[in-house]
């Protein structure tokens, strides 16, 4: 199949780990890497946020990626890009005249809104347009209130986006229940997790150095969804209770060289002082992503307390390492690390509970190896990435197929696109 894959913000190129690259960068990545391994012609089409990069470029055999010209191209945070979308359809539809694809896969709501445009402009048959959310604008303002920096309008377009698309492709079964709150068509919902490549995240490998002492590692981009904060509380706790041999390392945020600059990094080293353990927590930065599976197999657990995680790919690269995991109940994260089996489950911004499953893993070193052990094997039968492709593309196929039969009716999109896009707000900030 030819497949057009949208990523408004999130190129499958990004260096990982700053305030807006992340998962969706990896899943893209690896999706359309494991695409076109099994054969598909896949586009990735992102947008051009430098002078420096090429039209297009080929990321692995069967994919090439294609910087499309979208507002300034310069780095722009996504909560910031809603007015350039209608000029990244504009080229994403400029480029389909010369290869038109046959499924269209969009990643993120505004990706969701570019491809409609785009499909929109299309002359020949129209291919069906599948959706991943990656998360959600009801879930981010429920958790987090005022502190929500989308833009006003995705509260209209996100569920639009879900009711318009021929297919939602959620990551989680927890993220069903969220689309059919928003009116999206249970019978247009598949799921097809995030993926994991097990063979670059695997126990077998260098580690790297360390001391004796109990090692716990957080991964992800310092934001305060993220929780660090309750982990960091935790090892207060623990250290209080007399575990005095434990080192917490934060791997994410800015580089090595930025790290005296970030609030975020400021507010949780303030916080790890307070409560005494600002000798036992150490900011890494941003780690490459070649080189974590070494820096997750030196550690002893690896906990993931977010407030909330729309799916969260550093538990499964974890276990796929062998490396035990805590993680809060939350997103996909109730669905990939099985409590008791493969780590241990927490309520969200439970310092209690953190502290006990810390302790926990700390003290039974064989049970927590053997939770690595069973990680592992849970991974490599389900979140293999080209087990995931394959769920994918058989999405796809449906959906052509439906399509095709005449069971899947043609988007509404013109009407509430065309009244957006000329809105004076829009119009002001695109200008």
């Amino acid at each position: 199949m030819r497949i057009s894959l949208i990523s408004e913000h999130a190129s499958p190129l990004a260096t990982l780990g700053g305030v807006d690259a992340g998962g969706q960068n990896v899943h893209v990545a690896a999706l359309s890497t494991a695409l076109g391994a099994q054969g598909h012609d896949v586009s990735v089409y992102t947008r051009r946020d430098s002078t420096a990069l090429p039209r297009e470029c080929e990321l692995a055999p069967g994919v090439r990626v294609v910087h499309v010209d979208a507002g300034p191209p310069s780095t722009v945070p996504k909560d910031e890009l809603l007015p350039y979308m209608t000029a990244l359809a504009d080229g994403i539809a400029a480029d389909w005249e010369r290869r038109p694809p046959e499924v269209v896969h969009s990643h993120f709501w505004m990706s969701g809104v570019a491809a409609l445009q785009a499909v929109a402009q299309t002359t020949g048959p129209r291919p069906p347009v599948l959706h991943t959310f990656h998360a959600l604008g009801t879930v981010k303002r429920r958790f987090q209130g005022l502190l929500d920096t989308s833009p006003p309008e995705r509260e209209t377009l996100e569920p639009w986006v879900g009711r318009t698309v021929d297919r939602v492709i959620a990551t989680c079964s927890d993220e069903v229940f969220e689309l059919r709150a928003m009116d999206v068509d249970a019978s247009r919902i598949s799921i097809a997790p995030c993926g994991v490549d097990t063979e670059l995240f695997s126990p077998d490998g260098d580690a790297e150095p360390r001391g004796t002492a109990v090692r716990i590692l957080c991964v992800g981009r310092l934001v305060p969804r993220k929780g660090v904060d309750t982990v960091i509380a935790a090892l207060g706790r623990l250290v209080a209770q007399g575990l005095q041999d434990v080192e917490l390392l934060v791997v994410g945020g800015p580089s090595e060289a930025g790290l005296d600059s970030d609030p975020e990094v400021a507010r949780l080293l303030t916080l790890a002082r307070e409560l005494g353990v600002g000798d036992k927590v150490t900011m890494r930065g941003q780690v490459e992503h070649r080189r974590l599976p070494a820096l997750l197999r030196s550690a002893d657990m690896v906990v993931c307390t977010p407030w909330y995680e729309p799916f969260g790919i550093v538990p499964l690269e974890a276990m796929a390492c062998g490396v035990p995991v805590i993680a809060s109940t939350v997103g996909g994260l109730v669905d990939t690390v099985a409590h008791g089996v493969s780590g241990l489950q927490v309520p969200v911004r439970d310092v209690e509970a953190t502290a006990e499953a810390m302790g926990f893993l700390a003290r039974e070193q064989r049970l927590a190896r053997s939770f690595g052990a069973s990680g592992r094997r849970l991974v490599v039968a389900r979140y293999g990435w080209p087990r995931i492709a394959s769920l994918t593309a058989a999405c796809y196929r449906e959906s052509r197929r439906a399509l095709r039969d005449g069971v899947l009716s043609p988007p509404r999109h013109t009407g509430l696109l065309h009244e957006l896009a000329s809105g004076p707000g829009l119009q002001e900030r695109a200008q």
